[in-house]
């Protein structure tokens, strides 16, 4: 990823693991929407809230290119590759210490109200997500 929007540094750790020893693959997951609710919050954007609503997912996607063990060092890097009516699709790389790709994909969330109701992004809510 040339330019991401956001970046946040993360640790793997000793709970992220399996049995085996190596990150347990789900966490990819956890480390993409903790860097995802980084942005937004930085950009004064309402992530959940019961009476207001949030942007729950409806896709994801990841390819795995290489392993995490506890310890390892990690960095997630976001851009936002589309903007819908009520859609948001981030597109996402978790690069290792190495500085290589050790997972990518993509997520397709909407904007919803608090009855889970799709609603329009606001003109405001555009703006601050450029």
């Amino acid at each position: 990823m040339e330019n991401p929007l956001h970046r946040s540094p993360g640790e793997v750790s000793f709970a992220d693991t399996d049995a085996s020893g190596w990150m347990h693959f789900p966490n990819i997951f956890r480390f993409v929407e903790a860097a995802e609710h980084q942005f937004l919050r930085s950009r004064g954007i309402l992530v959940f809230d019961r009476s207001q609503g949030g942007w729950p997912r409806v896709k994801v996607s990841c390819d795995y290119k290489r392993p995490f063990q506890c310890g390892d060092s990690y960095e997630v890097q976001l851009e936002i590759t589309r903007i819908g009516a009520a859609s948001l699709t981030w597109s996402f790389e978790v690069i290792n210490a190495a500085g290589e790709v050790a997972a990518f994909g993509s997520m397709t969330n909407v904007r919803v109200d608090h009855q889970g109701k799709a609603t329009l992004i606001t003109d405001d809510e555009r703006e601050r997500l450029k």
